[in-house]
């Protein structure tokens, strides 16, 4: 029988009442009494030196408060990079300033360069439309092999070139990964596009500025996944507003995909103008907005080699990519395309010898940033198409030649320097044949071709990191933060209990799977559990939510600090009892004396700690209120086998995903419902990657996919109905819930499997000569694909 409670059981997200009723509270939901609305005139070319900027027309126009523009942000920070790269001969990044609102130029279509405080938002709006501009227009940089040739444009004049680091790893290898390749029997080659993505999370971006004159305190509510951080980075590096006197607020957030990870310059601003004019500031990004400010994802080419002996076993792979940074240096931008991309080369496979090179380029353009998977889906996209190709090359079924190099011993240290702790590569690849019927596939193909259509088959390995750590190592590595994560547990003296995370929640189902834990823990229904999260005010220092870290590095604070309040509730429960601390037992929310009918409930105890009257606690310190920071001794290592079918129209080039199973193993899994949901969210944006979603600029830096218009999106008739699997469990070793992340797998497994699918019913079909066609899989590029 199923569990009803606790670990293991799938109650309906408690959260999903007040969204499925209207009741969510979002940052644009909220207003403060007397606030004004921000509207910001942003760049309409990609590369420009400011001459001048002429407030004065529209400061005369009705409703205008104040208008803002780079001069008023001299003296300020700029925007800080959280993390710094030490490239392959041992120099620094090259990091540019980036200032609030743009200062002697402008580098990207979207950069803002006034802003205008007004008493209605279409009065801001009317008026930064009238501010005149003296922008003298610059040749652009966009492709990121032209922006590093010797005559190249360079975006940031005050930087030796556009290369932002040239990185290596690991640099020891390089030679014996040559040679090896050099001797190799067969050495399988592909060059290949991760396309530049936009994350369009449902909520764009709010932030209101509020400032309390009496005290000299700032407020910033704002759509943040990490509210403590967001404080750090602007409160001691932009504003200078000592952390004590500067509040940050996240609430209800409408999805995220890592684009509301980073310290934005609409945040800083709103913040700074509070301030300066002695009232709140709110601003509401356009959809149009957010398609030129929010920072966007992937964006890497890449050349891979993949190295094997006469019987198909992985002697070597090396990469060489060139990964596009965008115009700016976005807070954890140099840290996605290496530390979090080099490291998962090896898949899930034990090829001895592996060296990856990536040139970080500046160019004209977005920033960009991490996105769903943030360099786990560039590296695994690259690995598997390349096997994929090998498997043809070499005569061999692709599954086969993956289960030959799988690893199959743990713990596996991999020569990127990293340690898998635990996995089963085999049983969810052989779990992932069994649920999409392999076998059955001759069968379904001949009924595609009655029907005039080409099927294929796309197979997929992949693996990731998760609950990025530890601390000290990732500081060695340039992070220029903790990577831990906090939770304070308190018991009221009635026996509910308020757990504030660091973790913020923005459709993870926080809500419901943490109360599962503390539930399986002290016996205690769900109900009873209340999370809060999301301020700075009042939950602990935390480092949010990002790289699918939320349970195995929040949940794991959590567990610390429930266990404290347990052990400290078992000595008051001694007391009471008469008994030995060693002799306690609680279970079902009773605390008994082991070999005994003795006992006491929870909220007996959690009374006695808060009103000692009539049982003195004597050298018992009152109340039951704990706070643990949990810093990870490693990643969590995810993995899993994904199987894509489709149809191909060999008239029109149509794709058409038939089929999906992704097979995955999360570890233990607290909610398999909510998991499961998870899953089904990253296999449809990673669909969508596979065969419609792409940010176009042309040769001029202007963005020709800046709506709804232009960049598809995936819609509920383009998905087939998943089949996904999450019972090949082997637990995680080193955090004390055994759990791995899921959030970002089915955006990591699937563009692989999909293309390695279209690629393979075009193959069937005689076009042995396509080996590859470059994401977004459309019509019109597969079409051509068969024509060639």
């Amino acid at each position: 029988m199923p569990k009803d409670h606790g670990i293991g059981a799938s109650p309906k997200r408690r959260e999903d009442v007040r969204f499925l009723t209207g009741a969510g509270n979002y940052t644009d939901d909220i207003n403060v009494n007397g606030q004004a609305f921000v509207a910001f005139l942003r760049s309409d070319v990609a590369h420009g030196r400011i001459n001048s900027v002429d407030t004065s027309d529209a400061a005369a126009m009705p409703g205008v408060v104040r208008i803002f523009t780079g001069a008023d942000f001299e003296g300020v920070g700029g925007l800080p990079c959280g993390w710094g790269i030490t490239d392959r001969h041992g120099n620094p990044q090259q990091e540019p300033a980036h200032p609030v609102l743009a200062q002697g130029k402008v580098r990207h279509v979207g950069d803002p360069i006034a802003a205008v405080v007004a008493e209605s938002e279409s009065q801001a709006r009317d008026a930064a439309e009238a501010i005149k501009t003296d922008i003298e227009e610059l040749p652009a940089v966009v492709d990121m092999k032209a922006a590093l040739a010797d005559n190249a444009v360079k975006v940031h004049d005050d930087l030796t070139s556009n290369l932002c680091y040239d990185w290596g790893f690991v640099e020891e290898n390089k030679a014996a990964v040559e040679e090896a390749i050099a001797g190799a029997h067969r050495v399988t080659t592909l060059e290949l596009v991760n396309q530049r993505l936009v994350a369009n999370p449902m909520e764009p971006r709010v932030a209101i500025g509020d400032y309390a004159a009496h005290s000299g305190d700032s407020t910033l509510y704002t759509t943040s996944q990490n509210p403590h951080v967001i404080r750090l980075l602007m409160g001691a590096f932009v504003l200078g507003i000592p952390e004590h006197k500067l509040r940050v607020v996240a609430p209800d957030v409408g999805g995220g995909f890592g684009t509301k990870i980073f310290h934005y310059a609409e945040e800083a601003f709103c913040t700074f103008a509070a301030k300066a004019i002695k009232r709140p500031v709110k601003w509401t990004s356009s959809r149009s907005e957010a398609f030129m400010s929010d920072a966007h994802g992937r964006d890497h080419v890449t050349k891979i080699e993949l190295a094997m002996d006469a019987e198909g076993n992985f002697l070597a792979v090396r990469t060489d990519t060139h990964a596009n940074m965008g115009a700016y240096l976005s807070t954890f931008a140099p840290a996605v395309p290496t530390w979090l991309h080099g490291t998962l080369m090896a898949g899930n496979y034990k090829t001895p010898l592996i060296y990856v090179n990536v040139k970080a380029v500046f160019t004209n353009t977005v920033p960009v940033d991490a996105y769903r998977g943030a360099g786990r889906p560039e590296a695994t996209y690259q690995l598997e198409r390349v096997i994929d190709k090998a498997a043809r090359e070499m005569g061999m079924d692709p599954v086969e030649l993956r289960q030959k190099n799988f690893v199959t011993e743990f713990p596996y240290e991999t020569p990127v320097a990293v340690v898998y702790d635990t996995g089963d590569y085999n049983a969810t690849m052989d779990k992932a044949l069994s649920i999409a019927d392999r076998d059955g596939f001759a069968t379904r193909e001949a009924a595609s071709k009655a029907k005039g259509k080409w099927r294929g088959i796309g197979i997929n390995s992949y693996i990731e990191a998760c609950g990025i750590a530890p601390s000290n190592l990732v500081g060695q590595l340039g992070a220029r933060a903790g990577l831990y994560e906090s939770a304070t547990v308190r018991v009221n003296a009635t026996g509910g209990l308020v757990v504030m995370t660091g973790s913020h929640s923005h459709g993870q189902g926080h809500e419901t799977a943490f109360p599962q834990v503390i539930a399986e823990m002290t016996g205690l229904d769900e109900s009873m559990v209340e999370i809060v999260h999301g301020d700075t005010a009042t939950a602990p220092m935390g480092m949010g939510t990002y790289g699918s870290r939320s349970i195995a590095v929040g949940g794991s604070a959590m567990v610390r600090a429930t266990e404290k309040i347990i052990n400290k509730a078992k000595k008051i429960a001694a007391h009471l009892l008469e008994a030995a601390d060693s002799d306690i037992e609680l279970k079902d929310g009773n605390f008994t004396v082991a070999g005994t009918d003795k006992s006491i409930d929870w909220g007996s105890v959690c009374l006695a700690a808060y009103v000692p009257h009539n049982y003195p606690l004597e050298d018992i310190e009152p109340g039951l209120e704990e706070t643990a920071f949990y810093d990870p001794a490693n990643f969590t290592y995810p993995a899993g086998a994904y199987i894509c079918e489709v149809e191909v129209d060999p008239d029109t080039g149509q794709v058409s995903i038939e089929r999906f199973t992704a097979a995955d193993d999360f570890g233990n899994v607290i909610n398999p419902m909510i998991v499961e949901g998870q899953v089904h969210g990253g296999l449809a944006q990673g669909i969508g990657q596979a065969l419609m979603e792409n940010c176009v600029y042309d040769e001029n830096g202007q963005l020709l996919s800046g709506s709804y218009m232009d960049y598809a999106m995936p819609r509920a008739s383009d998905l087939p109905n998943f089949d996904v699997d999450h019972s090949s469990q082997t637990p995680c070793t080193h955090n004390p819930l055994g759990v791995k992340g899921c959030g970002e797998a089915g955006a990591i497994g699937s563009p692989p499997a999909v293309v390695n699918a279209v690629v393979d019913a075009l193959q069937r079909n005689g076009k042995n000569d396509v080996t590859h066609i470059d994401m977004p899989l459309t019509p019109s590029r597969v079409w051509a694909a068969m024509n060639s």
